[in-house]
């Protein structure tokens, strides 16, 4: 203990004052709080946290968007195919006296064919189905939107009038078309399974198109976008822009071959 104390007298008189004041600077130190440069770092890697967070959301997303188009969207396409080719006419329509068109058998034209009774329609006729949502709601789909709510799409199969260029150009018809029906899809479905089936995004040209616009022959006036967007809450064509909500959904038209 006497040689510690020795020695602990001998620095302190060797000591200059400009080592005294680096040894109190740096005492110091140890008490003060983060640096500018150290909040920064941080800041940077709690940003860099965040995107990968965004980055991963969004490909979780449209990875399920993926799912949904070719498990569900495209498996009830093939069932449609598989019973026009086995049977010889949409479903629902006159095995005797065909119409050509879904339903046609049914005294109002274009009567929706939806639900159980659809199911029952192509399962009699040994249609395999896609899984959908559980047995005996194969015509349903739960998915999550933008907002990671989760969301309901729902297929039937109907004839409407499908507005198709005319005898001159920027002129349009309608003529009846046999459609799959997409009942619940939210904008960012929408855009997916568009890219898919037409290459772009166009609600009212192509092979899917918003019900709104599908039959639409103004002259003269270009494609349109999908009439809802992410920002808008369910049941509402307004910007809400809430993180909270459902966001608004819209029913797609989907054209069959035949």
């Amino acid at each position: 203990m006497r040689l510690v104390i020795d020695i602990l007298l001998t620095e302190s008189r060797t000591m200059t004052p400009f080592h005294i004041f680096q040894r109190g600077r740096a005492a110091s130190r140890g008490q003060q709080g983060f640096s500018l440069l150290e909040l920064s770092i941080a800041l940077v890697v709690i940003g860099l946290v965040l995107g990968a967070v965004a980055i991963g959301r969004d490909l979780q997303r449209s990875a399920a968007n993926q799912r949904l188009s070719t498990d569900f969207v495209q498996g009830w396409q093939l069932a449609y195919e598989a019973f026009v080719n086995g049977v010889g006419y949409p479903p629902g329509d006159n095995p005797v006296d065909p119409t050509g068109r879904i339903n046609g058998s049914v005294a109002a034209a274009g009567t929706e064919m939806c639900g159980p009774a659809m199911i029952n329609t192509f399962l009699a006729a040994g249609i395999k189905l896609p899984d959908g949502r559980t047995e005996g709601q194969q015509d349903r789909y739960v998915y999550l939107d933008s907002n990671g709510n989760p969301q309901e799409v729902q297929v039937c199969f109907q004839s409407v009038n499908w507005a198709e260029p005319g005898a001159a150009v920027n002129t349009y018809a309608t003529r009846p078309r046999n459609v799959m029906v997409m009942k619940g899809v939210t904008f960012s479905l929408a855009g997916a399974l568009d890219q898919q089936i037409d290459g772009h995004s166009d609600a009212r040209f192509g092979r899917l198109r918003d019900v709104t616009l599908a039959d639409d022959v103004t002259a003269g006036t270009p494609g349109q976008i999908w009439p809802i967007d992410d920002s808008m809450a369910f049941g509402s064509t307004t910007s809400t822009r809430l993180d909270e909500s459902q966001v608004a959904v819209t029913t797609a038209l989907f054209k069959m071959m035949r």
